[in-house]
């Protein structure tokens, strides 16, 4: 796998910051702090089931913060597809630091890998049926959006607009208010300059924007027969918008979904449905 994009470092210092804050108000590490100063260790960072690696960045983080002394070796790095068993990283060092950032570091990492191997799993099944990008949504925990949709770009997929400054997207609720003639116009009038992405479930939504000249359609909640349709609809336009499918999609699915021609599909799933990817820290005082 290339290597992917990293996630911005003011926001791993910041998340890893407010989750060591969490763990440690306001005593510390009370059972840590019984053991002598000078034990040292070597901890290995294992993963105990297959999965795609992510969260590199927070767990080396969670360690520096918490005592740089730790020195913390990597083998593997985001993006990295890895078995069961396999070895993602040795920390060696003062014992009480190892295990005062042991959870704060597998939190991170069983989070972050979760999403990454999740969102592979959908990227394969997709790829397998048509070229479409597997995007993410803002639906994500808050707080760890930055971290969230870098564990996606570890899986292989694409970041979906990262807040609602990005782009304009006219929702079904905007769209009850002024129609999507007038939302279009309004939103061409006001922002310029910005991409204007028009969420559609019907045929006929799709021809307005097509005719208003909509930068980008989101198919909601269509079956796949109903987004070829649309698909033909834009294919005829004079100019052909982005397609992208969102709504419902899963495992099963997404590859009906690829197969139809749109660009993109967006799957809300990949951050907030993911499991954690089961990693361990197997330590070895001396």
């Amino acid at each position: 796998m290339p290597s992917v994009s990293r996630p911005p470092r003011v926001a791993v210092v910041e998340a890893v910051a407010r989750a060591l804050a969490e763990d440690l108000t306001p005593l510390g590490d009370l059972t840590s702090s019984l053991l002598p100063d000078d034990l040292r260790a070597t901890a290995r960072f294992v993963a105990r089931q297959p999965g795609v690696v992510a969260g590199r960045d927070c767990a080396a983080e969670t360690f520096r913060q918490v005592d740089d002394e730790v020195a913390l070796e990597w083998a593997v790095d985001d993006g990295d597809a890895v078995e069961a068993g396999a070895v993602l990283a040795t920390a060696t060092g003062p014992l009480p630091s190892i295990l005062t950032a042991e959870r704060t570091a597998l939190n991170f990492l069983g989070h972050l890998s979760g999403i990454a191997t999740n969102t592979r799993a959908f990227v394969d099944a997709a790829a397998a049926a048509g070229p479409s990008r597997i995007w993410d949504t803002r639906k994500t925990t808050p707080g760890l959006r930055a971290l969230e949709k870098a564990a996606v770009r570890a899986g292989g997929g694409a970041n979906h607009r990262g807040n609602l400054s990005d782009w304009i997207l006219l929702k079904d609720n905007h769209i009850a208010l002024f129609g999507i003639a007038e939302a279009v116009a309004r939103a061409r009038t006001t922002w310029p300059a910005r991409t204007v992405h028009v969420e559609c479930d019907r045929l006929d939504q799709v021809r307005e924007a097509l005719a208003v000249g909509a930068d980008a359609l989101l198919l909601d909640n269509m079956t796949p027969d109903e987004v070829r349709a649309c698909v033909s609809a834009a294919e005829a336009a004079p100019r052909r918008p982005l397609l992208e499918v969102s709504g419902g999609v899963t495992l099963d699915s997404v590859g009906s979904y690829a197969a139809t021609g749109v660009d993109c599909i967006s799957i809300g799933g990949l951050t907030n449905a993911a499991p954690v990817l089961d990693i361990g820290l197997d330590i070895e005082p001396g």
